[in-house]
């Protein structure tokens, strides 16, 4: 079956045609640009700021197509959406007028020539509405493609309009890098040069550090030294205060005996003379 285009509903105004080569000719008058940018005689004083009026040459003219391609897309003619409601419509409009002719055929007298007949009217209907679908379909691929093959265009474009800026960006990022490269290898060079100091200082350092280490366990020896000595003195002290008081408790209980025994022998004196007196009485009496 071949396929026709549609009959009842409005195609494209804008040829893919013209919208290609609008776009082939952006895209080819960018270099160009750029081209005309870079043969322009450029100051010294301005030589830094051509790649950024390149770029925004090219950026302009990017822009250009990219409104142009949005223009193109925006054409009444190609509402595939409202074409495509349209279509079903007239679906819906099929089915409901087959169903009404239907429920007329049954009050007729030839039943199944009236079914026939609105089965036929049915099928060209459907028939008619699928060719134009398939019309519709081919021409939304089309313009699908179109768009595509649109936007990768616009993306080259782009793509070359900041070309550019990028090399500049990568060049300042290759001369960042290698200046911190550079600097890092001053850094090495300068640490290398210092390292015996470095190693000097941290010898004096260290020898520093054992001294006063060395001073700090001599003073902990001493003081231990020094705190034993005087526990030992207190121990001494200590156990002379115990002697001495031992000692006047003894002095003091030999003293108690010695006039204990001084009493006793004193009463036996007297004893001894009261039996003496006793005797010479006895003596003088016989």
């Amino acid at each position: 079956m071949s396929r026709s285009p549609s009959t009842t509903l409005p195609t494209s105004r804008v040829s893919p045609v013209t919208s290609a080569a609008w776009v082939v000719a952006v895209v080819f008058a960018l270099p160009c640009v750029a081209f005309a940018q870079a043969l322009q005689p450029v100051p010294p004083s301005a030589s830094s700021a051509a790649p950024n009026s390149a770029a925004n040459a090219a950026s302009s003219v990017a822009g250009r197509a990219t409104a142009a391609v949005s223009a193109s897309a925006a054409v009444p003619g190609n509402d595939f959406d409202a074409r495509q409601k349209a279509l079903d419509r007239r679906n819906e409009d099929n089915d409901y007028e087959y169903g009404v002719a239907v429920h007329n055929c049954y009050s007729s007298f030839f039943v199944n020539h009236c079914l026939g007949n609105a089965r036929d009217k049915l099928r060209q209907v459907r028939s008619q509405i699928h060719k134009e679908q398939l019309a519709l379909d081919d021409e939304e691929r089309v313009v699908r493609a179109q768009q595509r093959d649109e936007q990768a265009a616009i993306k080259r474009a782009q793509n070359e309009a900041d070309a550019p800026q990028r090399a500049a960006a990568e060049a300042r990022n290759a001369q960042t890098f290698d200046d911190k490269q550079r600097q890092h290898e001053l850094d090495q060079a300068k640490r290398s040069a210092e390292a015996p100091q470095r190693a000097a200082n941290q010898a004096a350092y260290d020898q520093k550090q054992a001294d006063y280490q060395r001073k700090l366990d001599q003073a902990h020896a001493q003081a231990a030294q020094k705190a034993q000595e005087r526990a030992e003195r207190a121990q001494r002290y200590e156990q002379k205060q115990t002697e001495a008081a031992q000692h006047k408790t003894d002095v003091g209980s030999r003293q108690k005996q010695a006039e204990q025994k001084a009493q006793q022998k004193q009463q036996e004196q007297l004893q001894e003379q009261e039996r003496q007196k006793q005797l010479q009485q006895q003596q003088q009496n016989d």
